[in-house]
């Protein structure tokens, strides 16, 4: 599929890794061996008094798809009738396709939908019933119209009820003012607010799916802040949909999800050629059939009258050589960074 962009170095910084920043971070391998716990032994470690918020104790969080197993393909799904009536600009969605490609998980499908119930649960069980990990962004707020908690409820079949820790961590994290206002908020304005903290809910808090997964978890990934990522049937986590806040709860969510060991990641040739993309796409159209059943894709992604960058990827590292010293021949290029997803190293200045 072809993509324009600004110049064709942007195209290399994008292939750098997320910041994900090491507080969060750990390798690949040590998230698959996650231990199995219930969800009150989640808030038993969580803090040691009553006045500290501290996140959720990685090692309390058990493998969601089943020991030894890890997250492979994922879907992400979008809900708000302001992204679809065009008032506001969706970038979640890109900024989770990043975070996939630089753990090397295959993002199947994207898709928008209405804050409609019925929209929400087809979308939520079939995703989660085809692809490892899926994500939902937006409808978790205080208003009518906020319905993905509700409607999850009923994709799962699962009763909601308010999670005490998401409360006390909403006062806990309120500034005095905030504090001075929630103290004579009318009834009516308590209950929109205590909304945000109605979760799905296993009876118990935490059950199995059958799978090694749980249910419902709350995972508290940010100590500054109170909103958790709900996860349902140990596949579909729920995000807010501000970005700034959907960005900083997906990066926190690293250390509880069960990913790629790096060995697995694939492996990216990536090719600079001055030529013009419909000059070189006869070839790459023939290239593309005859490494199909290999494994082996290729992408272009052109640049306004400068050129057009070639990317092979595949898991067969010293294939993926003899194919990218194939297409610098064919196309008159040059290797201009390579290496497994999320770690590509430039290699020449373009």
């Amino acid at each position: 599929m072809s993509r324009l962009a600004v110049g064709p170095i942007s195209l290399l910084r994008a292939l750098r890794p997320l910041p994900i920043p090491s507080r969060f971070g750990r390798p690949a391998s040590a998230a698959v061996a996650l231990h199995s716990s219930a969800r009150s032994a989640q808030h038993n470690t969580m803090s040691a008094t009553d006045d500290q918020l501290l996140c959720t104790d990685p090692a309390t969080v058990a493998n969601p798809l089943g020991e030894g197993k890890y997250i492979k393909t994922a879907g992400c799904i979008i809900i708000g009738d302001e992204v679809l009536n065009g008032k506001t600009k969706d970038t979640n969605s890109n900024f989770f396709a990043q975070f996939c490609f630089d753990l090397g998980i295959e993002l199947k499908r994207i898709e928008v939908i209405a804050d409609d119930e019925e929209e929400i649960v087809e979308a939520a069980r079939r995703m989660t019933q085809h692809y490892d990990f899926v994500v939902t962004s937006g409808g978790i707020g205080p208003t009518h119209d906020d319905i993905t908690y509700s409607s999850l409820a009923t994709a799962f079949n699962l009763p909601l009820s308010h999670d005490p820790e998401t409360l006390r961590r909403m006062w806990a994290l309120a500034t005095p003012s905030r504090k001075e206002e929630l103290s004579k908020a009318t009834p009516a304005q308590k209950e929109a607010r205590d909304r945000m903290a109605l979760f799905p809910t296993a009876q118990g808090g935490h059950s199995g799916d059958g799978n090694g997964g749980a249910r419902s978890e709350v995972i508290f990934v940010a100590e500054d802040k109170w909103v958790p990522v709900v996860r349902l049937g140990g596949k579909l986590c729920v995000f807010p949909g501000i970005p700034s806040l959907f960005q900083q709860l997906l990066i926190g969510l690293t250390p509880y999800l069960p990913l790629p060991p790096a060995a697995s990641k694939p492996f990216r040739h990536l090719i600079y050629t001055t030529k013009p993309e419909s000059v070189i796409a006869p070839y790459l159209t023939e290239l593309q059939a005859r490494v199909k059943k290999e494994g082996i894709r290729i992408g272009s992604y052109p640049y306004l009258y400068q050129g057009v960058h070639v990317s092979l990827i595949g898991h067969d590292i010293e294939r993926v050589k003899e194919l990218g010293q194939e297409v610098c021949k064919e196309v008159d290029g040059k290797v201009a960074a390579e290496g497994r997803l999320g770690a590509e190293k430039e290699t020449a200045k373009i």
